[in-house]
């Protein structure tokens, strides 16, 4: 079990105009199930929509495929004029990782997504930036180069072999450009000036192409080509420049981020906080432009705890809304996180964690078969993790302790991550259930319909075992942390014990959920697995149970 792959895709289409096509397009989109469209944005002069949208991997690919369906079907290219440089119906798609997943990954899914594009359409697909397979093909304007007008022409020569599809000229689609690469978050940070030129001051000492070199005389110094020779600024993959709005009464420096994990977001705050202030200037505040992927945040409301002496382990709603505090993310306009967090916009629904306590007791005890020892066995799992991120973040920072706050400080980050991923898999082995009960009511009048029903069966069992499998597998990893936890703050070591009972529990129920599945299961080489893995799992957490429970114990000796 693992955090869900979460992929952002933002196809161009050359089409800005008729209100028709780009609802059709949107509605292709909007019609894979598990995706979410979260923006569509047409241009008149540019002739061009640019649409946003989120999901699962499969589910992005597969929206990506309908969409580019949908424009070999409504747009011609033959007549086809705008601003914008472009070669095709669906110009250019890229993908971009947003949480749960890499680039190498992204890159994979992209190029699948292309092949399918060029397949079932019998268009020409090139792949381009970190999904390119030639070094050449990297940049966009090198493979979009010509336009749609010398297409025919490319297409003809050797070297510029689409990556996928036919190299044909489809005079009314053109041809597609499939690429992956980094999430760009569009940040500006407030100051307290009407200022623009110091405002782009700071952005100049910011951002990584710096500003042009002087001379002791004040004059812009040059190389021997005649151009500017430039003094880099102190953030990698930052584009900056400053300007005033009208609207807030004040300066800002705009910002995108074109690779937050190199240069994180609240590194980018910081900084422009410094060099603002060797003005004599104050940031009062940021915002951000768009939506955000989770992850900058968590890792700025960590950043802040530890500049505290705190531990970096706290929940995750605590640490966005220490991020948002921090930045001044609603100095200008609300921060909604529900709504800016892409990961919680594209995150499917969770009834049951988000239940009162005694509402989902009651739900349990109902007379239905879901939710039941599979979603107990995972709640179990989260709250083991839980205590233990507790007795972790108990230790860190308390007087006789020193020596473990970096550990306890590790421990408590991952308790979170598993009690999060352990809060998950309460609903998802609800879900999994229902897929079986939906099976079950799948036709079966004819052999045909018997084989369907037969085989989504078979595949809903496993996803039955599947879940609870993982669920097992979170449970024993929380049982590790719990028995770690029992090093931390003594007067909590009862806290630790608790959590590895809860935790073998977990495993043990998750196991019992796994097992009572395969009697249903016909694949016999896969049955025999599961049973090898399940018993595993029992047996190491019996021990490390066991062993958590007498260190427990002889703390209090």
């Amino acid at each position: 079990m693992s955090q869900p792959q979460i992929v952002e895709c933002v196809p161009n289409f050359s089409e800005g105009r008729d209100k028709a096509v780009i609802d059709a397009i949107a509605a292709s989109i909007s019609s894979v199930a598990g995706v979410s469209l979260l923006d569509v944005d047409p241009g008149a002069d540019t002739n061009r929509t640019v649409y946003t949208f989120v999901g699962e991997p499969d589910a992005v690919i597969e929206a990506a495929v309908r969409s580019a369906a949908a424009a070999r079907r409504l747009i011609d290219m033959s007549g086809h004029s705008g601003a914008h440089p472009r070669m095709g119906a669906l110009d250019v798609c890229p993908f971009v990782p947003v949480s749960g997943i890499t680039m190498d990954e992204v890159v994979l899914i992209a190029r699948k997504a292309g092949e399918r594009i060029a397949t079932e359409l019998s268009v020409p697909v090139y792949c381009y930036e970190n999904a390119a397979t030639k070094p050449e093909r990297r940049s966009l304007a090198d493979v979009r180069s010509g336009e749609y007008e010398a297409l025919a022409d490319k297409l003809s020569k050797p070297e510029w072999k689409p990556d996928y599809g036919p190299a044909e000229f489809v005079p009314s689609y053109g041809a597609t450009a499939v690429g992956a690469r980094d999430f760009l978050i569009a940040y500006n940070v407030n100051l307290n000036t009407r200022d623009k030129k110091l405002a782009n001051d700071v952005a100049l000492s910011v951002r990584e192409g710096g500003r042009a070199a002087r001379d002791a005389a004040g004059n812009i110094v040059k190389d021997a080509a005649g151009k500017n020779v430039m003094v880099p600024g102190r953030l990698r993959n930052v584009r900056a420049i400053g300007w005033y709005i009208d609207t807030y009464r004040m300066a800002q420096v705009s910002i995108n981020l074109t690779n937050y994990h190199e240069t994180p977001l609240h590194v980018v705050f910081d900084t422009v906080k410094e060099e603002a202030e060797k003005l004599g200037l104050s940031v009062c505040g940021s915002e951000l432009v768009g939506l955000v992927p989770l992850e900058p945040l968590v890792e700025a409301g960590r950043h802040y705890l530890r500049r505290m002496g705190k531990s970096p382990g706290a929940p995750e709603r605590e640490l966005v809304e220490l991020a948002t505090t921090t930045l001044g993310l609603d100095s200008v306009a609300p921060f909604e996180p529900e709504r800016k967090i892409i990961d919680y916009v594209a995150r499917g629904a969770a009834p049951l964690a988000s239940m009162k306590v005694d509402a989902f007791i009651d739900e349990v005890s109902a007379d239905s078969p879901a939710p039941g020892g599979g979603s107990v066995s995972a709640l179990a799992g989260s709250l083991a993790a839980a205590l233990s991120a507790m007795v972790a973040n108990l230790t860190v920072g308390k007087k006789g302790y020193e020596g473990r706050w970096d550990d306890m400080s590790t421990l408590a980050v991952r308790a979170q991550a598993v009690k999060d991923r352990l809060t998950r898999a309460i609903d998802d082995d609800t879900n999994a259930f229902n897929a079986v009960m939906d099976a079950m009511k799948l036709p079966k009048g004819n052999a045909e319909e018997k084989a369907a029903r037969e085989a989504a069966l078979q595949a809903g069992y496993k996803a039955a075992i599947d879940v609870p499998l993982a669920t097992a597998e979170a449970c024993l990893e929380a049982l590790g942390l719990a028995r770690g936890a029992v090093n931390g703050n003594s007067n909590s070591a009862s806290d630790a014990g608790v959590a590895a009972l809860m935790a073998r529990a977990g495993v043990h129920g998750a196991a019992l959920n796994v097992l009572i599945n395969l009697g249903s299961v016909a694949d016999a080489a896969y049955v025999a697995d599961m049973k090898a893995r399940t018993a595993d799992l029992r047996a190491k957490a019996d021990a490390l149970c066991d062993e958590a429970v007498a260190a427990v114990e002889a703390s209090f000796a």
